[in-house]
């Protein structure tokens, strides 16, 4: 058989066996960002301190890899315990990053004819597990402000009776912090699970952590890749100890490899470069908020996360005008109607985020 049958024999077969929903897709494409200023992922720009580096090469040095990792954690949950003063009894599930998390949530709540419920736009991984997982979808846009539409939230709860809501807190990709009172009526009116993703805590001096005593219904959601964390994939869960019991039968046995536990306990044993990391990406937010207003035809939404969202003339242009000069944001425009003409930018270093500048004045005039 030559090349061209077998490559038609071979797309007739996954056009016969392959979901519908999956052959619509596409797959999630990571930018090539070698060379840039890279300012579209939302990571924290700065390296580790000398002598947290000195810690981490030090415990990695020791991990046996050729045995298979500890299938609890228990070294990696007890150093984010203390690091993050979680209350005694809450249940805590580890996971690969909070993606798997959220496939995890997704597929234990996936029912037949089940409802996922999220407000939009939002972080793009809800829409994508829900499809993953066969569970239906209902999208609640956002206010013009980005604000989280509390009446069309309760219709649509009280309309689906979702198993699963998902709130980003603060949104991605928008950066602004929901109402705390809206999420308390949220998670009042539904019977199902509510997710709290906190994703960008560090930076949003809000939390709903503190508060998972008092709704039997909440688990919250973090990650630490937004505080210098991003490449060893770390994220956890925290909900009641029931949640966990049923979401945990989903995870597979050694979710997290060695290298990775053994790092979180290096990096957790002290924190405080963490909170001066993130106090020096808050200061320079500050900055880059200030100076893009600034610019002509520029609107800058409030954000309490580590990126900026602007809205510009012509985001296509603009967006390509930064890539010529080596400098990689994220392009929004066509996500959302709300969405329409805007770009969001990591805050970086402060050079990165003169260089950004100085191209953005070019560009924006």
């Amino acid at each position: 058989m030559n090349d061209r049958a077998i490559g038609l024999a071979t797309a007739d077969l996954i056009a016969a066996v392959v979901r519908p929903e999956i052959q619509a897709l596409s797959a999630y494409v990571v930018a090539k960002a070698e060379g840039m200023v890279k300012l579209d992922a939302m990571e924290n720009p700065y390296s580790l301190p000398a002598a947290v580096g000195a810690r981490l090469g030090e415990a990695l040095a020791h991990v046996p890899v050729n045995r298979y990792p500890d299938g609890d954690a228990g070294g990696a949950r007890v150093a984010l315990e203390r690091a993050l003063g979680i209350a005694p009894g809450q249940g805590i599930l580890l996971g690969n990053g909070s993606d798997e998390l959220i496939q995890i949530i997704t597929s234990a709540l996936a029912r037949p004819g089940a409802t996922m419920l999220a407000p939009e736009p939002s972080f793009v991984m809800y829409r994508m597990n829900a499809i993953y997982a066969g569970m239906r979808l209902v999208g609640v846009p956002l206010a013009a402000d980005f604000g989280l539409d509390r009446a069309a939230m309760l219709d649509a709860i009280d309309r689906e009776r979702p198993a699963l809501v998902f709130l980003a807190y603060p949104n991605n990709p928008t950066g602004n912090l929901f109402a705390a009172r809206d999420i308390e009526a949220v998670l009042g009116a539904t019977r199902g699970l509510v997710v709290v993703d906190e994703a960008y805590y560090a930076f949003a001096d809000a939390s709903f952590l503190p508060r998972l005593g008092e709704f039997s219904n909440l688990l919250v959601l973090r990650t630490l890749s937004k505080v210098g964390m991003a490449g060893i994939r770390f994220g956890y869960a925290v909900a009641a100890p029931a949640w966990i019991a049923e979401l945990n039968k989903l995870r597979q046995p050694y979710n997290v490899n060695a290298l990775t536990q053994a790092a979180v306990v290096a990096l957790l044993a002290d924190t405080s470069w963490i909170a001066e990391q993130a106090a020096a990406t808050c200061a320079e937010r500050l900055r880059l908020e200030a100076a893009l207003a600034r610019l002509p035809d520029t609107t800058v939404f409030p954000t309490r996360t580590n990126f900026v969202v602007i809205r510009v003339a012509d985001a296509n242009g603009v967006f390509e005008g930064l890539k010529a000069r080596r400098i990689l944001v994220k392009n929004l425009h066509g996500w959302h109607s709300l969405l329409a003409n805007c770009l969001r930018i990591t805050v970086g270093t402060p050079t990165e985020n003169d260089l950004l500048l100085a191209a953005c004045a070019e560009l924006c005039r």
